[in-house]
């Protein structure tokens, strides 16, 4: 193999079609230096190694998405046949049934780069659940500040005026009781 291909490539071509993270079979066919049409034979003649949570063909409606947000699929455009999309896995079993030096180390290459999306997701949600809790711990002090606020109102407020009189006064009723 003449250059490694660099991960930022690779992450360019995996898409997220019915909750998979999948490369398209035109994609990795010219990373993997074959025609499409073989590498699709090699997968039918090798299908019981590919279960759908490893590969699948794509819907009319995925590939015409496919096609409008990727100019490189314009020529899907017309064609009647609809593309596989393979999983990780199924990247990992196409090296197996392509069976060449370059298959296995683009398998590797390709392999480490939906590791490292995954760890970079996994490090999202992480940091999207820590944001959370943090957003939690203020909308609690966002209450208890507001109660300190209003105490702080209330001291000083000026206090209400007392109608008693303050001092020693002689009680009219207690004399003559007594």
């Amino acid at each position: 193999m003449e250059e490694p291909i660099p991960q930022e490539t690779i992450e360019r071509r995996i898409f997220l079609i019915r909750g998979y993270k999948v490369m398209i079979d035109r994609d990795l066919a010219e990373l993997y230096g074959v025609e499409t049409k073989y590498l699709n034979r090699q997968v039918k003649r090798n299908i019981l190694r590919f279960p759908e949570e490893f590969m699948f063909k794509l819907t009319r409606e995925e590939k015409n998405e496919l096609v409008t947000i990727c100019h490189r699929f314009g020529t899907m455009k017309h064609s009647s046949t609809l593309p596989y999309a393979f999983t990780e896995h199924g990247v990992a079993m196409l090296a197996s049934v392509l069976k060449s030096e370059r298959a296995i180390k683009i398998s590797i290459i390709i392999i480490k780069t939906f590791v490292k999306l995954r760890e970079i997701i996994s490090t999202h949600k992480e940091l999207a659940y820590k944001l959370g809790e943090l957003e939690r711990k203020i909308e609690k002090h966002d209450e208890e500040i507001k109660a300190i606020f209003e105490a702080i109102r209330q001291l000083m407020a000026p206090p209400a005026k007392s109608q008693r009189r303050i001092g020693f006064y002689k009680e009219k009723n207690n004399a003559k009781a007594k």
